[in-house]
């Protein structure tokens, strides 16, 4: 175990708000509300100590894809995630054939169950071609509750969330049997009305999946479920900050309706994600990353992103001008409250996980821990 430290002098952002010159007391794994006699001071003065970042949606990174790699390839994804913040990660599938969905996800479930992923999570194939985005159109179908059983069933508990298009065929039905196994059900690469979304959240949707990316966009006569989910607070919606999947003023349009507390920063990464350019496979779809933007090779959907929640952290400060505060709260306490997991992760708090992200004056990540040790760092000068 490692030797307990105080984390002291830096900016802490607690969930009562920012305390100035204050510390974070770590003892082995978990925070602490006092400090042993042998305890090592770390001084962070001029540094801001914020939540590890928790992603509720993710498809790989470092070269690795969580769809169809390995549990290697897994592994080698979370680090690369976890050298830039990301301290909880969810392993998002994309569409695939329903029994290689079914298999893959036993591998998943298996590092759920070890701690290193925080669960699975479905982006497909229960979704509209109309909306498909970068998912092949061959393998979409209707959301049959009793395929949608078989997923949630393969992964032994460890499913967490399920994107879908629930104006479809078997949409509602699905929705309720997801809410009824405690998995979140999503709205997202859908081609519904205003009003089908409505009946989607009654039915039990409490996510949008990328809010505004691969959905009707939003008309004066025909307001979409962009509006839908926008305006009813049993939603939190999800937002890709990577200045290619949104306009800055986008992004404060779902702020200023939803609020601080009902947005949640995701990466939406693939493969190339902390690796670089070049050509990658999503799925069963080739994609070629090009100046960090990553796009099918054939017919030019935006393919994900390259995108690492330390850079959404900065940009939302630095180009957004969103207050910090409001930041901590989209990118660490409410998906760690979405997953279930707000009693061990997502804020600073005595008791939980000790799970932090140092950043120096400019919001650049100079130090990652997690469950107590240094994943980075810190890199002080």
């Amino acid at each position: 175990m490692a030797p307990s430290k105080v984390l002291a002098g830096a900016r802490v952002v607690l969930p009562t708000g920012t305390v100035d010159d204050g510390r974070v007391i770590v003892d082995g794994t978990r925070i602490a509300d006092t400090a042993p006699p042998d305890a090592e001071t770390v001084d962070l003065t001029g540094h801001w100590v914020v939540p590890g970042f928790v992603d509720l949606h993710n498809h790989g990174g470092g070269g690795a894809s969580f769809t169809g790699g390995t549990a290697e390839d897994v592994l080698k994804g979370v680090h690369t995630h976890r050298l830039h913040g990301t301290t909880t990660v969810v392993a998002s599938a994309v569409t695939g054939d329903l029994d290689f969905l079914a298999r893959h996800a036993g591998v998943l479930a298996e590092l759920a169950q070890q701690g290193d992923i925080a669960g699975i999570h479905f982006e497909g194939p229960f979704i509209s071609p109309c909306r498909k985005g970068a998912h092949d159109e061959e393998l979409l179908r209707d959301p049959d509750p009793a395929e949608v059983r078989k997923l949630i069933d393969a992964t032994h508990g460890h499913a967490k969330m399920m994107t879908l298009a629930t104006e479809l065929p078997g949409g509602l039905d699905s929705v309720r049997l997801l809410t009824e196994h405690g998995v979140i059900a999503a709205v997202g690469h859908t081609d519904a009305t205003y009003e089908q979304t409505l009946r989607a959240i009654d039915a039990g949707a409490t996510v949008a999946t990328h809010l505004f990316n691969a959905m009707p966009p939003l008309g004066h006569r025909s307001p979409g479920p962009i509006t839908a989910l926008l305006e009813d607070e049993r939603i939190t919606v999800e937002l890709i900050n990577d200045g290619t999947h949104l306009h800055p003023a986008a992004l404060q349009l779902a702020f200023h309706h939803a609020g601080a507390s009902r947005v949640a920063f995701i990466t939406d990464a693939m493969d190339a994600a902390g690796f670089g350019d070049g050509r990658y496979m999503l799925g069963p779809m080739e994609v070629e990353v090009a100046d960090g933007v990553a796009r099918l090779v054939e017919g030019g959907s935006i393919a994900g992103s390259t995108l690492t929640l330390d850079r959404a952290f900065k940009r939302a400060v630095t180009v957004d001008g969103l207050p910090v505060e409001d930041v901590v709260a989209a990118i660490s306490a409410n998906p760690a409250r979405l997953l279930g997991l707000a009693d061990r992760v997502g804020s600073l708090e005595p008791g939980k996980d000790a799970d932090l992200v140092v950043l120096d004056a400019g919001f650049d990540l100079v130090g990652v821990m997690r469950r107590g040790e240094w994943v980075v760092g810190p890199q002080l000068g």
